[in-house]
């Protein structure tokens, strides 16, 4: 029995583009093979053998959609960002300041501000026709480039004191001749200077009941809710415990978290007690609370740990994260109090231990927490059965309190997160998690505390803080940090630390700015002294397969691929574009094999980009270091007549046929092809 070769995991579960190369590699006591499979000591009873399983270590490779972005949103994102959206007190007055291609909205956090402006900019172009700017951007320098609604969220503090009414004015002047439009949210703490206020407006989020019952009408409208039911829910939305509480939390997201309830209440048949006891879980005084109450029991606070910092997880990984995180907290206590007298044990003896404890599920409901239906999807081998709070913000406030309000327990849930066994998932799970968190942290050591996963030698350990950066930089006051420690991380000797600047780019952070993200992978690749090690090109190719599963950045990541092909040869710009060109001729890249969102094969470049991809096959032949693979390639296609049609092969042969004079490489492919050709057509002669 034998295994693809292709196949063989190698270290740091990197696949096969992490193989050992040839022969066999013996390394942490266990051995590597390219073919079939090694035994090591004997064997007594049966062996098992799985083949193409992927191993434990493997990373899973499902990212988040970015909800900021630094250039067009996706009419898909845009209407998401709109679904339920009722007009704010203040839209009518918004639309009329924007009439001077302008607008300035200052708004408290969580009052909808973006929503508003997402909506002002798609009356006038659509769902696909809003562009996003980085919060840090300069706007004295800044040019609108064609006729779009241009959205920049969250103006940071520095930009904010450099408007005025001179560059307010030029600013619009060039939105007007270009036919754009622009909208800045700003929260309310930021300081604008006063001659603003032309062009400025204080936001003011819309009626909290009117926002829950659009949500609801939508409901009904994808289905979600039958007619009746949807009556029934505005009948509860109407009653006195459900407006005392949205008077309370009139903010449009508790509004949404009110529908979501009334829908169970309609559908699953929940009380409304239980309800509004959900509802009320979420905030950060009920967080507090339930952490006090719990403040002398190691197991309930692990386990509400556990269930915050692992959302969606299965109960086994929610479990055993559990009995790590444990151990740690009760080792910050002090001994066991004494039994004070009672029935039992006499006055003065310590209390008996109870090595065996309650029940998974006695101790989930002592938390206020619950087992959710079990889960079967294609892309699992096994059912999962995920661990949930009852509240919907639950989870959110008490990570926030534990990790924030209580000395030492950021440290024990990292060094927990380090000595627990991995599971595929944890890494995108934690990673949003903490990265929700530090959004609230401040100081110096909100980013700082990121290093260690960041500079290990494990994958998901770097996933899962590319993760955290990605929600991190959601949120505009720390956009400019995590932009200046990504371009610290991407010019440091340490590898780990580059591949995990490559692995953000392999994120929402990348999507959000491919342009940024590009140049980034340029600066981690650009160190002529520097062999390509195997984890940082497949970092790389992860993240360039992430960015090409958007189409709107496919002639970005050719431009800067095809830039890297002129690079020296044996750095390693040069080294991944040979290591690309191969995989795309020959398979596909990143190869199949390997960690990638999106997989691109030569033929898929020749159809959906013809010109930039015949400057790239133009390269690899006038390279001796991918002209073989690339002919090969060119051959394949040739010799496939659906692949031959779909990519016009004949215009590309004449394409190269035009340009052999200038490129001997070209030239050399030429001829070979005419005398293979010659000598195919002499042979049938015959």
């Amino acid at each position: 029995m034998s295994a693809d070769a292709g196949t063989s995991p190698g270290p740091d579960g990197e696949g096969p583009e992490g193989g050992a190369g040839a022969g066999s590699t013996y390394r942490d006591n266990q051995q590597r093979v390219d073919q079939g499979f090694a035994v090591m000591g004997g064997i007594a009873g049966d062996a098992n053998v799985f083949i193409g399983v992927q191993p434990d270590e493997d990373v899973s490779e499902r990212i988040g959609k970015p909800r900021l972005r630094e250039g067009p949103y996706p009419a898909d994102d845009v209407r998401a960002h709109l679904y339920g959206f009722v007009e704010p007190p203040t839209h009518a007055q918004c639309r009329k300041v924007l009439d001077s291609n302008l607008l300035i909205l200052q708004a408290g956090s969580g009052t909808g501000a973006g929503t508003a402006a997402f909506a002002l900019l798609e009356e006038r172009y659509g769902a696909d026709g809003i562009t996003g700017l980085d919060s840090p951007d300069d706007l004295s320098r800044w040019r609108p480039r064609e006729g779009r609604g241009y959205l920049l969220q969250g103006l940071s503090p520095e930009t904010a004191g450099l408007l005025g009414e001179v560059v307010l004015t030029a600013l619009a002047s060039l939105l007007r001749r270009s036919g754009a439009h622009l909208v800045i949210t700003v929260r309310v703490e930021t300081t604008l200077p006063g001659d603003t206020l032309p062009w400025r407006v204080g936001h003011h989020p819309p009626p909290p009941a009117e926002v829950a019952a659009k949500r609801l009408s939508t409901m009904a409208d994808a289905g979600e809710l039958t007619p009746g039911q949807e009556a029934e829910a505005l009948r509860h939305l109407a009653t006195a415990e459900f407006s005392d509480h949205l008077d309370a939390h009139p903010l449009p997201g508790d509004s949404v978290a009110v529908a979501q309830g009334l829908r169970d209440l309609v559908v699953v048949g929940k009380s409304a007690a239980s309800v509004l006891a959900d509802l009320r879980t979420g905030s950060p005084a009920a967080a507090r609370k339930a952490l006090a109450e719990a403040r002398h029991r190691a197991d309930r606070i692990s386990l509400m740990a556990a269930i915050c910092l692992l959302p969606d997880q299965d109960r086994t990984v929610v479990e055993r994260f559990s009995t790590v995180l444990r151990a740690h907290i009760d080792g910050r206590g002090g001994p066991a109090q004494a039994v004070s007298g009672g029935p039992g044990p006499a006055k003065g003896a310590p209390a008996p231990r109870d090595v065996l404890g309650p029940a998974f599920e006695d101790r989930l409901a002592a938390v206020g927490a619950r087992l959710l239906p079990p889960r079967y999807g294609a892309a699992q081998r096994y059912p999962v059965q995920p661990v949930g709070f009852s509240g919907r913000h639950r989870s959110d406030a008490l990570l926030r309190s534990l990790w924030l309000d209580y000395e030492g327990m950021a440290e024990l849930l990292w060094k927990s997160l380090g000595e627990a066994p991995h599971h595929t998932g944890v890494e995108l799970a934690a990673g949003e998690a903490i990265g929700k968190v530090l959004a609230h942290s401040t100081g110096p050591d909100t980013l700082r505390q990121l290093h260690p996963f960041a500079s290990s030698d494990q994958r998901w350990r770097r996933r899962l803080v590319a993760n955290a950066l990605g929600e991190m930089v959601q949120h505009p006051v720390l956009t400019g940090a995590v932009r200046e420690q990504l371009r610290q991380w991407s010019r440091a000797a340490p590898v780990p630390l580059r591949c995990t600047v490559a692995e953000t780019c392999g994120g929402s952070y990348g999507l959000a700015r491919p342009a940024a993200a590009l140049k980034l992978l340029d600066t981690v690749l650009d160190r002529p002294d520097e062999k390509l090690e195997v984890p940082l090109r497949t970092a790389v190719s992860f993240a360039l397969s992430t960015l090409l599963s958007e189409e709107a950045n496919h002639v970005l990541v050719l431009g800067l691929l095809r830039e890297w092909q002129g690079a020296a040869p044996g750095t390693p710009c040069h080294g991944f574009a040979v290591h690309a060109v191969e995989a795309m001729s020959k398979a596909s890249f990143p190869l199949p094999n390997a960690p990638g969102i999106r997989r691109v094969r030569l033929a898929d470049l020749l159809t959906d980009q013809p010109e930039r991809a015949r400057g790239i096959v133009v390269a690899a032949l006038d390279d001796p270091a991918t002209h073989e693979g690339m002919a090969a390639g060119l051959l394949l296609i040739e010799g496939d007549p659906d692949l031959r049609r779909r990519t016009a092969f004949p215009q590309v042969l004449a394409a190269l046929a035009a340009a052999a004079r200038n490129h001997r490489g070209v030239l050399r492919f030429v001829l070979r092809h005419h005398r293979s050709r010659t000598a195919s057509t002499e042979r049938l002669a015959s």
